[in-house]
């Protein structure tokens, strides 16, 4: 499980991203899965939805390293 302190990290860090960065970090996500979203699906996508995608990937990434 990731700690508190690094999810609140990550929480912050990412509610300042803008949406290109978001964008950018999803698009190359490295994880022990991959992220598949198309230019199209992530420029309609609101900037919440963009940041619930990347916090969830980071967590479910973490949560069994």
């Amino acid at each position: 499980m990731v700690s508190r302190r690094r999810f609140e990290k990550a929480a912050t860090t990412i509610a300042t991203l803008g949406r290109n960065e978001l964008k950018k970090q999803i698009k190359n996500f490295r994880g022990r899965f991959k992220l598949d979203f198309t230019d199209a699906y992530l420029d309609a996508a609101s900037l919440d939805r963009l940041r619930h995608i990347l916090l969830a990937a980071l967590i479910t990434a973490k949560s069994r390293n």
